[in-house]
């Protein structure tokens, strides 16, 4: 009927909106609470200097689904990540593994979108490119994305990979999230050459990298050929460099910079260009003059210019550009040597001797996003890690320019196709692969270059809570079960070390904070960041060990309830520090 109609349609009232069938179940599910945490896996750990089982390393590898993943990370790395690159699954029509609560199937999408009436008859037509193919996708990342943005600094960046699938609607949902104002450029990157058997006989060889900024405090860059500075006998100690005087403006768009320049020295005149006005203006000659900030031809024999030019002090630009000194703009067109599709697989088919993994970005990509925006210790955020391109772009760049930045990397361990190359190499899941890509890399960039860097990660599972389940139904338990549960509320073979991470999970400490062992009468106590964190789960704590700990003063001291010797103990504990340690923040679990 509204195609017919020759009348305005009565309906709601129309507004400029972005939405979907359940984007506010998508939003929900961003802030809903989990009963999770994180598990070290300490065999499949590496150490700093590549040391198998050991975990002095301040990069992280997180086994599991990413939106738990972030939401276990978020209160721990909140505004501390400078750096974001993601490479999410692109919506090419075929299922994709991060299937949340919210999927609909077909018939209650059309349901809820509208397409059936109270009877069930369709009312529109549901093609590929409309509606339900959309709608899964945007679902999977719309909560990854709202809460990553807590992650950035302030000066933090997000790089995302897409094709044209859902490049569209990808703007769009991180114009909602960063802002429109935030939005900072769309990288073109191709992928590969021209092919020839391809729909309407035109071969879509680009993909994009969308970036968006936390806030106008981003700012970009890349070393740069150099601004030439000039040394003269009339200003020793102090370099300066020459730049045009004129300005792309004409005589009736600045008529205050349409004068003539007369060298107050020489008499020589220069008159301004009607189509190329000068910077100054006549009032501010003189100003400028008398600052010495005009040079006039002839002034020095190595200079070869026809009209007069500004002076720019270097001390002036350092102090203007700061940490971008020496550096220029990011161009969005790509160096040439940034390389293809073909070119990352061919890096992990030598790294790891077969192609495990279809359509690996190469590492240059990455690595010369990481370059713009980031340098000594800051983190590098990837929780679509796939083949672990980011932690090999991550490592070496820290080994060329000789920083620290650190990585943090989520992947789902998703199963790979039984009949793949991954698969007869007996790897079983992209994790494995990922995590295998970032030992061998590790081991290659040290042999060719030598530099003292970290080599390692800790990985971590994601896992539900160690905390053990106190929900029962009444007639489904004796009273005997009942004090049972009641006397140990720790999960079932759960380690101290277990308990340990997900008490700095909860405090907000570094999952990469340095961990050390050591005896305190008798006991084993876990001391984090040097003492900031002090941890005990052995059996039979006594007041000696607990006075022992209080007289180290840390932040925090963690106990086990049911660790405690016996009840005298209990009481006695919190008298105990706050005779010898009234500040530290004391938790029992």
């Amino acid at each position: 009927m509204q195609e017919i109609n020759t009348d305005v349609v009565e309906g709601p009232q129309e507004r400029y909106q972005f939405t979907w069938p359940d984007k506010r179940e998508a939003i929900r599910l961003a802030n809903a609470p989990i009963a999770k945490t994180l598990r070290l896996d300490r065999e499949k750990s590496v150490g700093r200097d590549g040391t198998p089982g050991n975990i002095d390393t301040e990069n992280i590898y997180i086994e599991g689904d990413n939106l738990d993943a972030l939401k276990l990370l978020r209160e721990t790395y909140m505004g501390k990540v400078k750096m974001i690159y993601i490479d999410p699954p692109y919506n090419t029509g075929n299922d994709f593994v991060y299937e949340d609560d919210f999927s609909q199937d077909a018939g209650l999408y059309a349901e809820n979108s509208g397409q059936t009436d109270d009877e069930g008859n369709r009312l529109v037509q549901n093609t590929e490119s409309n509606g339900r193919f959309h709608t899964d996708w945007l679902n999977m990342i719309y909560p990854r994305l709202k809460l990553a943005k807590d992650f950035l600094t302030d000066d933090g960046v997000i790089f995302i990979s897409i094709d044209d699938n859902e490049q569209d609607n990808l703007c769009k949902i991180c114009n909602e999230i960063f802002g429109a104002q935030n939005y900072v450029a769309t990288f073109p990157w191709r992928k590969r050459t021209a092919k020839s058997d391809v729909p309407f006989g035109v071969s879509q060889d680009y993909e994009w990298v969308l970036c968006y900024a936390k806030s106008d405090a981003f700012i970009a860059s890349i070393e740069g050929k150099g601004r030439k500075y000039y040394k003269s006998p009339d200003f020793p100690g102090k370099e300066w460099r020459i730049h045009d005087l004129t300005k792309q403006t004409t005589a009736s768009e600045r008529p205050n910079s349409f004068f003539t320049i007369i060298n107050p020295r020489t008499g020589e005149e220069y008159p301004a260009n009607p189509n190329q006005t000068w910077r100054i203006t006549k009032d501010t000659f003189e100003e400028y003059d008398q600052n010495h900030r005009i040079v006039f031809p002839g002034d020095y024999d190595f200079l070869r210019i026809s009209k007069p030019v500004l002076r720019y002090w270097k001390d002036d630009d350092m102090k203007k550009d700061g940490e971008n000194f020496g550096k220029v703009a990011v161009s969005t067109k790509f160096p040439e040597d940034i390389g293809m599709s073909k070119d990352g697989t061919k890096e992990i088919t030598q790294i790891l001797g077969g192609k495990y993994f279809p359509f690996p970005k190469p590492s240059t990509l990455i690595k010369f996003l990481i370059s713009i925006h980031s340098s000594e210790d800051d983190i590098i955020f990837d929780f679509f890690s796939g083949s672990a391109t980011t932690a090999q772009a991550v490592m070496q760049l820290n080994a060329e320019d000789k920083n620290n930045r650190k990585f943090i990397l989520v992947q789902l361990p998703e199963l790979v196709d039984e009949k793949s190359e991954a698969r007869k190499a007996h790897y079983q899941t992209i994790c494995e692969i990922g995590k295998e890509r970032i030992r061998r890399a590790g081991k290659q960039i040290k042999e060719e270059t030598g530099t003292d860097i970290d080599y390692g990660f800790r990985v971590f599972k994601v896992d539900s809570s160690n905390m053990a389940d106190v929900y029962y139904r009444a007639q489904d338990v004796t009273q005997e079960q009942m004090m049972e549960m009641f006397t140990e509320n720790i999960k079932e073979g759960r380690i101290p070390e277990d308990l340990l991470f997900q008490s700095m999970l909860e405090l907000g400490i570094p999952l990469s904070s340095p961990i050390e062992e050591i005896t305190i009468d008798g006991k084993k106590v876990f001391s984090v960041e040097d003492g900031y964190l002090l941890a005990c789960f052995d059996d039979k704590v006594s007041d000696v060990t607990i006075t022992e700990i209080a007289k180290r003063q840390p932040f925090y001291a963690i106990f086990r309830d049911s660790s405690l010797e016996n009840d005298a103990v209990m009481a006695n504990f919190e008298q105990i520090f706050a005779t010898y340690s009234p500040q530290t923040e004391r938790k029992v679990l």
